[in-house]
């Protein structure tokens, strides 16, 4: 036997040796996890449906625990920049981060970004679905997305949309309606729904992609109005029709929320964290407090949750290529 084949077999008697030790330190630490207080890592600025959702569980998940669940928010990027923290995280289980429908947009259009959304992120569990509402202010004379859809083409280029930023859900969300209703239409970047909001209330923007529950004050108030609801059937929470069966079969949009963690958490602690979520996500409190903006509660398995993310990529990067979109 040559030398190398000597210490090839050598080497590989010391990894089936180390692995039942390692496969044995990783259960003891996930035995006492958590020990100290775990870090939730959003993406976004404090006030967004991210943010709700994730300091809703992480006020019961520091009761289950009697450890604290610090959110912290590390807005910026388009959301990438807490995520990719996240990714390159300590991988103890001690920081997890809220992946949302935008990050797989952004991976479905090739964006260069300093993580990988599949490879260096372990997914937990789907946390909710919720979708959007197409909105409009009073001033444009439509009131349902076929008058939407013939203002558009009666008006080649002159109806703008608002969204949070290039690549987004909220601009896959206007690009999946141009494209599905062979219309044109301008898109305009914010910085966060809020700024796309005060644009339409003061006529700058005329058509925008956004949660119920951000829009819903200004509706009630009469100052903006909803047409048509993303999701592919209609939901028992507003009267509204869907886009799918306004003129446009097919479509549907639904942001989601869902919990993630480095790529390289052992995987004794990954279950644990899940089975402490899914548990919290069927607490009465937080079905209530959720499903009130909208939100379905999903809690997912950690297999089931990538196979969607990886689902998500491919219907966007289908659109990309069908659209002939160029985001970078």
């Amino acid at each position: 036997m040559c030398k190398s084949m000597i210490a090839l077999a050598a080497a590989c008697c010391a990894v089936a040796l180390l692995a039942p030790s390692l496969r044995a330190a990783q259960n003891e630490a996930a035995s006492s996890y958590p020990s100290r207080p775990v870090r939730f890592i959003v993406p976004y600025a404090p006030g967004a449906g991210t943010d709700t959702t994730a300091r809703t569980l992480a006020a019961k998940l520091s009761e289950r625990w009697a450890q604290q669940v610090v959110v912290d928010n590390r807005a910026g990027g388009g959301g990438h920049i807490g995520i990719e923290y996240t990714a390159k995280a300590n991988p103890d289980g001690y920081t997890i981060g809220m992946l949302t429908a935008s990050h797989a947009t952004a991976a479905a259009s090739m964006q260069k970004m300093g993580y990988d959304i599949v490879k260096d992120l372990q997914p937990i569990t789907q946390a909710i679905s919720v979708f959007y509402v197409v909105y409009v202010p009073p001033s444009l004379p439509v009131k349902s997305i076929k008058e939407l859809i013939a203002y558009a083409k009666a008006n080649p280029g002159k109806l703008n949309y608002g969204t949070s930023g290039t690549g987004s859900l909220q601009h896959f969300g206007g690009e999946l309606l141009s494209h599905m209703a062979g219309i044109r239409m301008v898109h305009v970047v914010y910085k966060g729904s809020a700024p796309i909001i005060t644009a339409m209330l003061a006529n700058e923007v005329h058509l925008g992609f956004n949660s119920m529950f951000s829009v819903r004050p200004q509706v009630h108030a009469g100052r903006l109005r909803w047409i048509a609801m993303t999701a592919s059937r209609r939901s028992p929470s507003v009267d509204l029709p869907t886009v799918a069966e306004s003129g446009l079969p097919g479509y549907e949009v639904n942001q989601w929320y869902g919990v993630s963690t480095s790529a390289r958490v052992p995987a004794p602690i990954v279950e644990k964290l899940h089975a402490a979520i899914t548990d919290v996500l069927q607490a009465p409190d937080v079905v209530q407090r959720l499903s009130a903006d909208g939100s379905d509660i999903v809690g997912s398995t950690p297999a089931r949750f990538g196979e969607y993310v990886g689902s998500e990529i491919e219907k966007w990067r289908k659109l990309v290529k069908a659209a002939n979109l160029s985001l970078n």
